[in-house]
């Protein structure tokens, strides 16, 4: 689902289950599908230019953007690494957060062979600091919505640093849910992004619907309102 595209980048809604970019799996990508998208619509000939600005996990729904040029993807690159780039998750928690709204600090290593990320109170031997703020925004009976801002960007940061704060993330598995979700995806949901548009230099926001077969998912885009 296109949430936004010009000559020079398209923002999609990354579904449960989908990979951003090819991996050992050999699966299809939703570069792959932009690309076939891009060409069909607009009747390209050749090879069709897509530049991946950044990624999420495959079990994790929402907002990503592509750059459709290499000018707008050194562009957009810079702006991520100055954080200019707002990014604003939805995260869904069995347990309630000690504070309903704050900031978590932590240190966090990552094992490449099992793909996981361990976050520690402390600095340690090849750890980089992750900061994260949080803000309590709706509940169920069982359930909890936050709503995740991001300062800084480390592999697995919000499953891991919820994890750590006992708020594991609902449906994974990886980082300590009981039980998965019957899609197999978590309920992690790159919910909105903002920016200065990096040739036009016009505001751009956007905001991407959560899987919408997730009765869990609606209830709680019925109670935020938006």
């Amino acid at each position: 689902m296109v949430l936004y595209e010009d000559n020079h980048i398209i923002i999609v809604n990354k579904q449960v289950g989908e990979l951003v970019q090819s991996d050992k799996t050999g699966d299809s990508t939703l570069a792959e599908t932009v690309k076939t998208y891009i060409k069909k619509k607009y009747n390209k000939p050749g090879d069709v230019f897509l530049g991946i600005v950044h990624r999420l996990d495959r079990p994790v729904s929402g907002a990503i953007i592509f750059a459709r040029t290499s000018k707008a993807l050194t562009r957009i690159n810079k702006m991520l690494k100055d954080r200019e780039i707002e990014k604003t998750y939805w995260a869904v928690s069995q347990k309630y957060p000690q504070l309903e709204e704050g900031t978590l600090v932590h240190y966090i290593t990552r094992n490449e062979k099992k793909n996981k990320s361990h976050a520690h109170d402390h600095e340690c031997r090849n750890s980089k600091k992750a900061i994260l703020h949080y803000k309590l925004l709706s509940r169920t009976k069982n359930f909890y919505l936050l709503e995740i801002k991001l300062e800084t960007g480390r592999h697995h940061q919000i499953r891991c640093q919820l994890a750590k704060v006992d708020c594991i993330i609902k449906g994974d598995l990886k980082y300590g849910a009981r039980r998965s979700n019957k899609e197999g995806g978590i309920h992690l949901h790159s919910r909105h992004v903002s920016f200065i548009h990096p040739v036009s230099k016009e505001k751009i926001s956007v905001t991407a619907p959560p899987p919408s077969g997730d009765n869990l998912w609606k209830e709680f885009v019925s109670m935020s309102g938006n």
